[in-house]
C-alpha cells in the first residue's frame, strides 16, 4: 500500500487524520510541510492547493484534502 499524508507539525486537523490512520492500523508515510503557505510547493504539486492535511492513496488513485473528507474516506475504504 502506498498512502502518503502531507501534514504540518502542530496542526490539529492533521492529528485527527493521524489518529484515525493509527486506529485503523493503516500504514502510511508522512511528508512534513513548511509552516508558511507560500512554501508548501510539494502539497500544491500533488493536490493543486497548499492547505493540509492532504492524503494521496496511490493504490486507489485518490488525492484528497480537508480532514473531514479524509476521515470519511478512511472509514469507508479501510474500516
Amino acid at each position: 500500500m502506498t498512502l502518503t499524508l502531507y501534514r504540518l507539525e502542530g496542526c490539529p486537523f492533521c492529528e485527527l487524520v493521524v489518529d484515525r490512520l493509527e486506529e485503523l492500523d493503516v500504514e502510511y508515510e508522512s511528508i512534513w510541510v513548511e509552516g508558511l503557505h507560500s512554501q508548501r510547493d510539494a502539497v500544491r504539486r500533488v493536490s493543486g492547493q497548499r492547505a493540509v492535511p492532504v492524503i494521496v492513496d496511490e493504490d486507489r488513485g485518490v488525492t484528497m484534502a480537508e480532514s473531514e473528507r479524509i476521515l470519511e474516506y478512511l472509514d469507508s475504504s479501510y474500516a
